[in-house]
């Protein structure tokens, strides 16, 4: 790869892609709501109708990252720059959720599980793929839609919120998740863009397991006490609408198609692995 890539937002999951795959590129443009700057990027302020710099790069981008969520007004990025994205070749990837799925009741899934969520933001979730994608058939570009698990890694994962007394561990009968290091999400960008990638990938790992399994298994390395366990039907009253809304989905997604699209083991295929490689940067 060389060129140019074009991140629309610039959060935690493209600030990691850049850090660890940005070398392949030879300009790196991002977007951003504020002036903070990233060292190795040209960063473009997004407040208002695109500059004639964002819409420049949309245009010529050799491969596009979207990680930026929609609002209750759909996607922010396609409708001010989707003219000038369709005028562009090379691959676009955009980061969705496991969360467009719903509810299966525990069952396993895999990507051809309809997108059934019925929640708001799910649903503007489904909206955006479902435009996405309609975009890349337009434009002929490959468009890889990765729908990813709960997000960890260095600075959000449960070691630290153990060791500043923020952990909780509520347990509900049966219910399991999905979690994804970041590393992994960033080398899933990575192959996707590589190998020119259409289609939908669920970037999760490789078990599905309870809420409180990361909790206790990161106080065990950190040597300190686990969070008194808490039942789920005592914490639900004190929940946010956006809390309960995400423990209202058990399922268990599968990652064969990731697997093959990463040629192989993810770096971190359990929570287990992913934490223990984190702990030295926690204690």
């Amino acid at each position: 790869m060389n060129g140019t890539l074009l991140c629309l937002g610039h959060g935690y999951c493209a600030q990691r892609f850049v850090d660890l795959h940005g070398y392949a590129f030879a300009r790196r443009i991002g977007t951003s709501r504020s002036e903070e700057p990233f060292p190795g990027m040209e960063m473009l302020r997004v407040d208002g109708p695109p500059s004639p710099a964002l819409l420049e790069a949309a245009g010529t981008a050799d491969a596009v990252l979207v990680s930026a969520a929609p609002g209750e007004a759909g996607d922010p990025f396609l409708g001010p720059l989707g003219e000038a994205l369709a005028e562009g070749k090379g691959p676009l990837v955009y980061l969705s959720t496991i969360g467009v799925y719903g509810d299966s009741s525990g069952a396993w899934i895999d990507e051809n599980a309809p997108a059934a969520a019925t929640a708001p933001r799910a649903r503007r979730r489904i909206e955006a793929e479902a435009g996405w994608q309609d975009l890349g058939r337009r434009a002929g570009r490959p468009v890889a839609v990765l729908r990813l698990g709960g997000i960890y890694g260095p600075g959000r994962n449960a070691l630290i919120d153990v060791a500043d007394g923020t952990a909780r561990c509520i347990e509900r009968e049966g219910q399991v998740f999905n979690r994804i290091h970041v590393d992994d999400i960033a080398g899933a960008i990575h192959a996707a863009i590589a190998r020119h990638f259409d289609g939908v990938v669920n970037v999760v790992d490789d078990e599905p397991s309870p809420s409180c399994a990361p909790v206790r298994f990161a106080a065990a390395l950190l040597d300190l006490p686990p969070p008194a366990p808490e039942r789920f039907e005592e914490a639900a009253p004190r929940m946010s609408a956006m809390a309960l809304s995400f423990w209202s989905d058990n399922r268990r997604v599968s990652n064969g198609r990731l697997h093959a699209l990463l040629g192989g083991a993810l770096r971190y295929p359990t929570f287990r692995e992913g934490l223990s490689a984190l702990a030295p940067t926690v204690r």
